[in-house]
C-alpha cells in the first residue's frame, strides 16, 4: 500500500516541499529502503523510527518498505523526516485509515521512545505550507511556536508519535498553537545604558547620527576610551522591531538552529564575533550552506572590535554584502541567498601599541602597516569615522550621569519618522540606503556648498563613494535637526567624519 506525507527541506532560510512516499507490502526483508538523496543523518531515521514505532505499541512492517523523499534531486539533511516517515509507515501498513494527513505539512525528530524533539526552520516550513495551500502543520511543540507566527496556518504541537497518529485518526485532539509575537524589549529592562558612558561627547554624537540614518561607523581610540562600551549600547537607542522585521530575523535564526526570543522580548541582534573568525563564519556557508554572522546581524548591529586584527580576506568579503544588503553563497550542496542588512560598527586602536599618535612608541612605518590592514575600499564603506580620545582624570572622576539611552532614542525615533515620511515603506527607507536618484532629489546643494564639498574631495582625496556617503550623513544630520534643506553646518559636520580618508594615512 502506498502512502504520501508532505514535509519540507531547508535550503538556507527557505523551505522547499518534500513528498515522503512510503510503499509497503513488497517482497523481501522487512527492513525499509530509503532513496531520494538522503544524507547520513536522514538514513539514520530508519533506526529511530523503528524503535519509536515499537515503543509506541505499533505493529512493525512485516514486509519490505521503500521510502522515497521526492524530488530526488534535492538534498535532504537532518532528522526532521522522522515523524512523517513514521506516519507514512503507519498509513502504508493500514494502521491509519484517515485522509486528514494529506491536509498538513509534517516534520519532527523522534526519540527512541516515540517522543518528539524540536527541529530548526519551523517558520520557513509554515511559509512553505502556506504557499502549498495546506491547512496547517504538525510540528514538535517548540518548533510549532515559531511556525504559528504565520497567522493563516493551523499549527498543532505534537508531543509524541502516538499523539500525532491519534490526531490523524480523529481519536484525540492536539493543542493548537496560537500566534504570539513577543513584546519589544523595554529600555527599563535593559541592564546597560548610555548614561554609564563617561565623557566622549563627540562619540555620542556620531553614534546618534549613525543610528539615526543606519550608517556604518568606525571608532578609533586608545584602550579604555569606551569604544566597546559605547558600541554595546547602540541597540538601546535603535527603533523597536516591527512585526515584519522580527519575522525576517527569526527566520534566519531558526534556520541556524537558534532562537531570537529572550523571555518573550524581541531585541535587535547585536553580533560581536572574535577577530579569529573565518570567512565562512562571517558570511555563512559550510558544506550545507547556512547563515553567518552578517546574516545573524540582519536588522541589527555587527560589531567588529580590534578591526585590524581580523584577517584581510575576512574583511574583504564584507564589501559586497554592505552594498547589496544580502549575500549569495554557492556550494556543491546548493546555492542560497541570505539577507544581510546590518549596521556595521567597528573599533580600532590609533596605533599598534594602542596609544595616541603623539605618545606612541610605534614607528611611523609600524603605524602605516597597522592601519593599512584595513583596505581603502572597505574604509570607504564606513559613513562616519570618529576618534574617541583617552579620558581625562576629571572625566573619569565625574559622578553625574550622561544623557540616557531613552533620551537619545527619542531623537533617533523622530529622525527615523522623518525618513519614513519621505521615503514611505520602500526597502531603502533609511538615509544610508538611498539610491543615487534619491540622493539627487533629497540632498541638493547650493553653489557655495558644492564648492565646499569639492574642496574637501580634493584635499582629502575622497572617492565617489565617499562623496555620496557624505551627502547621506548630511541628510541624517539635517533630519536630526528637523531641517528640510541641507545647511552649511550639516555638510561641514558630515565632512569632518571622513578623517581617515587622508591619503597619507592609507
Amino acid at each position: 500500500m502506498l502512502a504520501t506525507v508532505t514535509s519540507a527541506a531547508l535550503n538556507g532560510i527557505e523551505a522547499s516541499p518534500v513528498e515522503v512516499e512510503v510503499n509497503s507490502g513488497e517482497t523481501g526483508e522487512p527492513k525499509p529502503v530509503m532513496v531520494g538523496l538522503p544524507t547520513t543523518a536522514v538514513k539514520e531515521s530508519i533506526d529511530r523510527v523503528w524503535s519509536a514505532l515499537a515503543n509506541s505499541g505499533r505493529r512493525l512492517p512485516q514486509m519490505k518498505a521503500t521510502i522515497n523523499l521526492a524530488p530526488g534531486h534535492l538534498r535532504k539533511e537532518g532528522p526532521l523526516y522522522d515523524l512523517p516517515i513514521a506516519l507514512g509507515l503507519l498509513k502504508a501498513t493500514g494502521q491509519i485509515h484517515s485522509e486528514l494527513l494529506n491536509e498538513f505539512l509534517v516534520a519532527g525528530e523522534l526519540g527512541l521512545s516515540g517522543q518528539s524533539r524540536p527541529i530548526r526552520g519551523g517558520l520557513a516550513m509554515a511559509l512553505c505550507a502556506r504557499e502549498l495551500g495546506l491547512r496547517g502543520l504538525l510540528l514538535p511543540a517548540r518548533t510549532a511556536e515559531e511556525a504559528a507566527l504565520v497567522r493563516e496556518m493551523e499549527v498543532y504541537a505534537v508531543e509524541s508519535l502516538d499523539a500525532a497518529s491519534a490526531f490523524v485518526e480523529g481519536r484525540h485532539s492536539l493543542p493548537r498553537v496560537e500566534a504570539r509575537f513577543p513584546e519589544n524589549q523595554d529600555l527599563l529592562d535593559v541592564p546597560i545604558d548610555f548614561a554609564e558612558l563617561k565623557g566622549q561627547h563627540g562619540l555620542r554624537r556620531a553614534i546618534e547620527i549613525a543610528v539615526g540614518g543606519f550608517h556604518n561607523l568606525l571608532i578609533i581610540g586608545p584602550p579604555g576610551s569606551g569604544k566597546s562600551m559605547a558600541a554595546k549600547r547602540i541597540p538601546t537607542i535603535m527603533p523597536e522591531l516591527s512585526e515584519q522585521e522580527y519575522l525576517e530575523i527569526l527566520r534566519i535564526y531558526s534556520a541556524g538552529g537558534m532562537t531570537l526570543e529572550k523571555g518573550l522580548k524581541a531585541v535587535r541582534p547585536f553580533r560581536s564575533p572574535h577577530h579569529t573568525i573565518s570567512d565562512v563564519g562571517l558570511i555563512g556557508g559550510g558544506s550545507i550552506p547556512g547563515p553567518g554572522e552578517i546574516s545573524l546581524a540582519h536588522h541589527g548591529v555587527l560589531f567588529l572590535d580590534e578591526l585590524p586584527e581580523f584577517k584581510r580576506s575576512v574583511l574583504e568579503v564584507l564589501r559586497q554584502p554592505l552594498e547589496d544588503a544580502q549575500v549569495t553563497i554557492s556550494r556543491s550542496a546548493g546555492k542560497i541567498t541570505l539577507p544581510a542588512r546590518f549596521m556595521l560598527v567597528a573599533a580600532m586602536n590609533p596605533t599598534p601599541c594602542g596609544t595616541d599618535g603623539g605618545n606612541s612608541r610605534s614607528t611611523p612605518s609600524q603605524i602605516q602597516r597597522y592601519r593599512s590592514r584595513v583596505s581603502g575600499p572597505l574604509l570607504d564603506r564606513f559613513d562616519l569615522h570618529i576618534e574617541a580620545p583617552a579620558l581625562s582624570l576629571d572625566e573619569l572622576n565625574q559622578t553625574t550621569e550622561g544623557e540616557s539611552s531613552e533620551t537619545i532614542r527619542e531623537r533617533v525615533l523622530a529622525c527615523r519618522d522623518r525618513q519614513l515620511q519621505r521615503f514611505g515603506k520602500d526597502r531603502w527607507n533609511v538615509n544610508a540606503a538611498m539610491p543615487p536618484a534619491a540622493i539627487r532629489r533629497y540632498c541638493r546643494l547650493t553653489t557655495a556648498q558644492s564648492l565646499l564639498l569639492r574642496q574637501a574631495m580634493e584635499r582629502l582625496n575622497l572617492s565617489a563613494r565617499a562623496y555620496d556617503r557624505i551627502l547621506k550623513v548630511a541628510r541624517t544630520i539635517a533630519d536630526l535637526s528637523d531641517h528640510t534643506e541641507l545647511a552649511d553646518n550639516h555638510l561641514m559636520e558630515a565632512i569632518q567624519y571622513r578623517s581617515l580618508d587622508r591619503s597619507d594615512n592609507y
